[in-house]
């Protein structure tokens, strides 16, 4: 049997359930979830196999991306039109109880692929109330079909990939077979911490701090131990992210090494130390 290739964008608005979709389909994390703006600061890929066919989904930054100038979103915004250009069809993820069809089709002229919908928290919206929404849809825009899913509770998430399928084409494999992500597992610890970071610190202060690994292994028990470094560009948000008395960072450390563990399924023992960056 011949190997077959789909590549995928997910697009959307920030908490439109993307990285959740991408972890679902995956069946394990290889993309954080949290309700702050821009959670998906790299390009990350999840890989599934399907019989002969490999499907890699890009989970691109929110658009909420392109309402900012400064350098940050300038890279977000990079990865996203990489994604876009690599891509054979976009998944366009809609929150069903948060639909603006002015933003809506603002995005979707710019977006020239196949373009399936998906209404994504059906769980929360009657469906008699979805329903004019997919008609009016349907009316003005060219989308090549709809999909209804709740991907926090595996609802319709199969019949989405039955139908993706078909749009494989023949193609050598880009991932090996048991390979799941373009990142590894000490991408996925940094980014576990830095959900954390997200988590208990607030307004831009998440988005100034760099996580390094400076530690990794896996002892003789089991047990993983993992030290990073929390480089910042300003002294002054080292006594902010301490807290009093250091219940922050406890916090954030204690965060990230219960999903460390959970994610990974091992105790794991992870240590954190807060530096300025000497560039600065």
């Amino acid at each position: 049997m011949h190997q077959k290739l789909l590549k995928i964008s997910l697009v959307g608005k920030t908490n439109a359930g993307k990285s959740t979709l991408l972890n679902k389909i995956i069946g394990e994390t290889v993309s954080i979830i949290n309700k702050k703006i821009n959670t998906t600061q790299e390009l990350i890929k999840g890989i599934i196999n399907i019989s002969n066919i490999q499907i890699i989904f890009y989970d691109t930054p929110g658009l909420n991306i392109f309402k900012h100038k400064d350098k940050l979103h300038k890279q977000l915004r990079v990865n996203f039109w990489q994604a876009i250009e690599e891509s054979d069809i976009i998944l366009y993820i809609l929150d069903s109880k948060n639909i603006h069809f002015n933003e809506l089709e603002e995005h979707l002229n710019q977006l020239n692929k196949k373009i399936v919908l998906v209404f994504n928290k059906i769980d929360l919206i009657e469906k008699d109330k979805l329903l004019p929404i997919i008609k009016k849809l349907d009316k003005n825009f060219k989308i090549q079909t709809f999909f209804n899913i709740s991907a926090k509770y595996n609802l319709g998430i199969n019949n989405l990939l039955d139908y993706l399928k078909k749009f494989s084409k023949e193609s050598k494999w880009l991932f090996l077979e048991d390979q799941i992500s373009n990142k590894d597992d000490i991408f996925i610890t940094n980014e576990c911490t830095r959900n954390a970071i997200l988590t208990y610190l607030h307004q831009e202060l998440p988005y100034n701090i760099n996580i390094v690994n400076q530690y990794y292994k896996h002892l003789k028990n089991g047990d993983l131990k993992i030290k990073q470094k929390l480089i910042i560009n300003n002294l002054r948000y080292r006594k902010i992210i301490l807290g009093k008395k250091g219940e922050k960072i406890k916090m954030i450390r204690e965060f990230s090494q219960n999903q460390i563990s959970k994610i990974l399924n091992c105790k794991t023992h992870l240590y954190l130390e807060v530096i300025r960056d000497n560039a600065n």
